[in-house]
């Protein structure tokens, strides 16, 4: 992390508001609250993100230490933060600092989820961490990991913030949302149907890659995570494919072979970086 600073891009231009209507949105977004306590420990605390006048995102920081990788985290649908806790402590006693964050109206987060919101946020989301990183003395890679639907706004950084990128994981994860318009009857311009093209953007990264999907995933099809790796123009890109294992249970199903190919790509972005 001793990359300069980063400028983030104008995301104005990124509009999605006419899938932006409830029947959509109810389909899409299961968020729900956080009625915990914010933590405040030596190496686990909680933070707000702000992504515009009004509105800010929880994010929970668990802290291995100064020189570890760190993996800033889009969890999925109907997920929040907390619900990661045991996560946090595994990724630290591998060694790696663990960020999740939170979208509009999920956990300790204001507002209300949007298909332009979950594109827009991740860019102020990836400045406040990649920035609050280098001013508190991190060293380590910066990997972006995305599940189910936070591939989405994980990938959405992959082109724009390379530089400051060393390494990619997506669990679970979408080819992409631009189906949504000709599923829905919906005109779109070439540019709103390129930004909701998860294959496109990974196509643009060629640093370590990992897509880990289970094979019987009835939510995302596995076809979504073949798809991704199959555009993936990184050397080094793997695919776990996940025998027996659905969308939401790959960690029951294989939490060593899981945690092996993490590991395995975040020495790579070590060795790379």
């Amino acid at each position: 992390m001793n990359k300069q600073g980063l400028e983030m891009i104008d995301i104005t231009g990124i509009d999605h508001s006419v899938l932006d209507r409830p029947e959509i949105l109810l389909m899409l977004f299961y968020p729900r609250e956080d009625y915990g306590e914010p933590v405040v420990l030596e190496n686990i605390f909680d933070l707000l993100i702000p992504v515009e006048e009004g509105v800010e995102l929880g994010a929970r920081f668990f802290i291995a230490g100064s020189d570890a990788p760190n993996i800033l985290f889009f969890h999925g649908n109907g997920e929040i933060v907390s619900d990661y806790n045991d996560m946090g402590a595994l990724y630290n006693e591998f060694n790696i600092n663990f960020f999740p964050v939170d979208y509009r109206g999920y956990g300790r987060s204001n507002g209300s989820p949007t298909i332009t919101s979950l594109i827009r946020d991740s860019h102020p989301i990836f400045k406040f961490v990649h920035t609050w990183l280098r001013e508190n003395g991190h060293t380590g890679p910066l990997i972006v990991m995305g599940r189910s639907l936070g591939s989405a706004p994980a990938l959405e950084l992959i082109p724009h913030y390379q530089d400051h990128i060393d390494g990619l994981i997506v669990e679970s994860g979408f080819a992409g949302l631009n189906g949504l318009y000709a599923n829905f009857g919906l005109e779109a311009t070439e540019d709103q149907l390129n930004n909701l093209s998860n294959v496109l953007k990974i196509a643009t990264f060629d640093k370590p890659s990992l897509i880990i999907h289970g094979e019987n995933d009835t939510i995302v099809a596995f076809e979504n995570g073949k798809s991704l790796f199959e555009a993936s123009i990184a050397r080094g890109k793997r695919l776990l494919r996940v025998p027996g294992a659905g969308h939401n249970d790959l960690l029951a199903v294989a939490l060593v072979p899981y945690m092996e190919a993490v590991t395995e790509l975040v020495d790579q972005a070590m060795m790379q970086q």
